[in-house]
């Protein structure tokens, strides 16, 4: 469950989706025709730090609200999709929420990925999540790091070991008060260092983010304000140790190899996170603005479970008309999230044993073309649009 970008309410009525969608109604998705596809792109170049500053800047949108900090997935499955992400290579990444999308972007490994929500303090839990990338040399330290524990010794005895037995040692240590001042004041300093305008305030939203990792290790768990946690939420360590439809590990930290590449696409400054609501008028178009210009088209779009809360809304024309805007590459898709409540109910969906959410993969193609049968007037349900020619996962 993700920051929504809507109000609750009924679906806007056709002529208003029909006045907000960028073609006319009679009009059909074009996609990989004219467009920026992904080609033999799979590598932009670094950006400076001024220009990334810049980029944020410029692409973001004033803050919304949503009851939850989100530092974690309340997703399960969330990684139920990676066998086909692995398939994929360059064209760029928008997606939402905390770090279940660097495991997505280990998967794709895009040239270039947004990461945008309507929170801002979203932005600020990336940038502390940017700067424990900048600041550990692998898993071990990054995973000490963040959740307050001493630097292992030997270092680089680390980079074989498995994620299991990272965690182990991180479960099996107490918070370190020293690592966890050292850690601070250097996350503090590449902070300060940014060409940002934080605020104390917003210094101090990081640091309590960072408390809530070293206060409740792995064991921490999605929290909303307001309502009561669904005991079926999973921890932290289980989310990092959760495995694809086949069975196979695959969060960002189960290898050496995805960290570095992550921690490059960081230092790179090819990860942007962007304050934005889904269905705005300027994040999301300023993305596919600089998307366009660059020649980079979208390979995948994580849009979690933001999108029931625009059809519940009144947003999702909205929402639809910033998806067409997106230069597609011509195999782009769209990760989504459904849950089925404490009954595990899913309509024509198979949910894999003990999960309460499933992961949704469906092609961008098919995706649009559900949303002109809308637009010409059949009656679809939230379940329709969003099922329309999934791909298989496993």
């Amino acid at each position: 469950m993700k920051s929504p970008a809507g109000r609750h309410g009924a679906l806007a009525p056709l002529a208003l989706f029909c006045a907000l969608t960028l073609t006319a109604c009679d009009g059909r998705a074009q996609i990989g025709a004219s467009r920026g596809d992904r080609g033999a792109l799979l590598e932009l170049p670094a950006l400076s730090d001024s220009a990334w500053g810049a980029l944020v800047l410029s692409l973001s949108e004033e803050g919304g609200y949503f009851d939850t900090d989100n530092l974690i997935s309340n997703e399960r499955s969330y990684l139920h999709v990676l066998a086909p992400l692995r398939r994929m290579a360059g064209g760029a990444y928008v997606g939402v929420g905390p770090d279940q999308s660097f495991s997505y972007l280990a998967a794709a490994r895009p040239a270039v990925a947004f990461l945008i929500d309507v929170r801002r303090d979203n932005l600020l839990h990336h940038l502390l999540l940017r700067s424990l990338f900048l600041l550990s040399s692998n898993r071990a330290e990054y995973l000490a790091r963040l959740h307050g524990r001493a630097l292992p010794e030997g270092t680089r005895a680390w980079d074989d070991r498995t994620l299991e037995a990272i965690l182990d040692r991180v479960d099996s240590l107490p918070a370190d008060p020293a690592a966890v001042r050292a850690t601070r004041r250097a996350v503090a300093a590449l902070l300060r260092a940014l060409p940002l305008p934080l605020s104390d305030a917003d210094l101090a939203t990081i640091e309590r983010f960072h408390q809530e990792f070293v206060s409740q290790g792995t064991g921490l768990r999605f929290r909303t304000f307001g309502r009561a946690p669904q005991p079926y939420y999973p921890n932290y360590r289980q989310l990092l140790l959760e495995t694809d439809a086949r069975g196979r590990q695959g969060s960002f930290l189960v290898s050496e190899e995805d960290f570095r590449w992550l921690k490059d696409l960081q230092a790179r400054n090819l990860v942007v996170p962007v304050v934005g609501d889904l269905a705005g008028s300027h994040a999301m178009r300023a993305v596919a603005g600089w998307l366009t210009e660059h020649g980079v088209g979208v390979s995948e779009y994580y849009t979690s479970n933001v999108e029931d809360y625009l059809w519940r809304g009144g947003d999702y024309p909205a929402f639809v008309a910033n998806v067409r805007a997106l230069p597609w590459t011509s195999d782009g898709v769209i990760i989504r999230s459904y849950f089925g409540g404490r009954r595990g109910s899913f309509p024509g969906l198979a949910a894999l044993p003990g999960y309460y959410s499933i992961q949704l993969l469906q092609p961008a193609t098919a995706f649009l073309r559900a949303a002109d049968s809308l637009m010409d007037g059949t009656r679809m349900s939230y379940e329709q649009v969003i099922t329309a020619g999934l791909i298989d996962l496993r």
